[in-house]
């Protein structure tokens, strides 16, 4: 079998075998495939796709080409979670707690943020002494122990999709369906959990632009899922406008206590409670939404979860002093307040925008390698639906580099919709796919 006979297949729009695939991907951890060759099969799946038998198989193998993690000996009951990326996205620091405050193993290998979306395990390295690299064993024996734990992702997991999204992101094919799709169900097999959440963000803040993108992505998951014998289920929600008040890392991390100390934002509830219930029902815990919610506010206004969330900070080396003075995690030196330029009620608020002020702010980054500032963040003082007057905070920047507060501002402003009529409430989950 030769790779050029399989590029020129596919580039005819014909269907790969099996045996074509696991050529394709051994080829890619063995060397014997070049990079050229593998980015030309790409661009042919670009423009001629891949059926679900197709992309099963690419799942499979890129699982198979590294460690699967085996989690049997701590519950037959192992939940992840997965976000497709999004602009203030913290639901996995809620979920986490929630989940183990529930009694549920939850097991979460996770990354860091690239481009405008924010990575989770930047929000936790905000965190003083935080370790997110953890060893697989140290991984594992967290979580038999606290029920839960987050490590930074292991390059032994998937290692064919590492190889695969660098070319990938380098040749502009990243925005292949079947390839998201094997992408993150290879991560998610790999990381040993038997019920997997996802979190399938469409909108101007995510990857994803259309809610009909998102469910045919969420329905080849699931599917595909099925078919390799994993429990997957996907929750779709809009990513049009920021989730939360929180754009950033340290600033994200205090709007996680506060949302665990019962002071809610009704967006991150909903997310959030959506995505628990949904675990909840896959693994038996809770029978419908209302039974889910009610447990859901009992542990929340209990104080399980935050004591659950002290416990994870705690067993990885977090300092825990956080809890009760926000000044241990990195404070900017600069606080600029952005101002309303007219009256009426706050109609949008573009994620994209907000996320690239917060990005130029010192908080993103464009290359995995590269340094971020994890004080620096906008705080939005006005979300949707709520009165501004003209002169009044509609957001606050925090940043140590006073040259880019002009330029964050501008973007602000410009995400800034403002009408003269209260816009209607508006769920943000779209659908959900079992």
């Amino acid at each position: 079998m030769k790779i050029v006979d399989v590029i020129e297949k596919k580039k005819k729009g014909l269907a790969l075998t099996e045996e074509e695939i696991k050529f394709f991907i051994d080829g890619i951890m063995n060397g014997t495939v070049e990079d050229y060759q593998a980015s030309a099969l790409l661009m042919a799946v670009y423009f001629k796709g891949m059926n679900l038998d197709e992309t099963t198989w690419l799942t499979k193998y890129m699982v198979e080409s590294g460690e699967i993690l085996d989690l049997s000996k701590i519950s037959n009951n192992i939940v992840d979670k997965h976000s497709t990326g999004g602009v203030g996205d913290k639901i996995t620091l809620m979920f986490l707690p929630l989940m183990a405050a529930a009694d549920l193993y939850t097991a979460k290998l996770s990354g860091r943020g690239l481009g405008h979306t924010g990575g989770t395990i930047d929000k936790l390295e905000a965190i003083p002494n935080f370790r997110t690299d953890l060893s697989i064993e140290e991984f594992k024996n967290k979580v038999k122990e606290h029920k839960t734990a987050i490590a930074a992702q292991t390059l032994s997991l998937a290692p064919a999709d590492g190889k695969l999204y660098a070319l990938r992101d380098v040749t502009s094919t990243v925005d292949i369906i079947p390839m998201i799709a094997s992408s993150v169900v290879s991560k998610k097999i790999a990381s040993g959990a038997n019920h997997i959440v996802l979190d399938v963000k469409y909108g101007s803040g995510a990857f994803i632009k259309t809610p009909e993108e998102a469910q045919k992505l969420s329905e080849i998951m699931v599917e595909v899922g099925k078919r390799l014998n994993r429990n997957i289920c996907a929750v779709i929600s809009s990513m049009n406008q920021p989730l939360g008040r929180a754009i950033g890392n340290s600033v994200e991390v205090q709007e996680v206590i506060e949302f665990l100390k019962g002071n809610m934002e009704s967006d991150l509830k909903e997310i959030t409670y959506t995505l628990c219930q949904t675990a909840f029902e896959k693994t038996g815990k809770c029978a419908n939404k209302e039974e889910a919610w009610k447990y859901l506010d009992e542990m929340i206004s209990s104080g399980k979860a935050l004591e659950k969330f002290k416990e994870i900070v705690a067993s990885q080396g977090g300092d825990v002093a956080i809890f009760d003075d926000y000044t241990k995690l990195p404070q900017a030196s600069i606080k600029y307040e952005v101002k309303a330029t007219c009256d009426g009620y706050v109609k949008n608020i573009d994620a994209l925008k907000v996320a690239k002020a917060c990005k130029n702010l010192g908080a993103g980054r464009d290359r995995k390698s590269d340094p971020i500032d994890y004080s620096a963040g906008i705080y939005l003082t006005q979300k949707y639906s709520e009165p501004v007057m003209a002169g009044e905070t509609i957001a606050v920047i925090y940043t140590n580099k006073e040259e880019t507060i002009k330029g964050a501002e501008e973007l602000i402003l410009e995400a800034f919709e403002i009408s003269d009529e209260e816009p209607k409430a508006q769920s943000l989950i779209y659908k959900i796919i079992h």
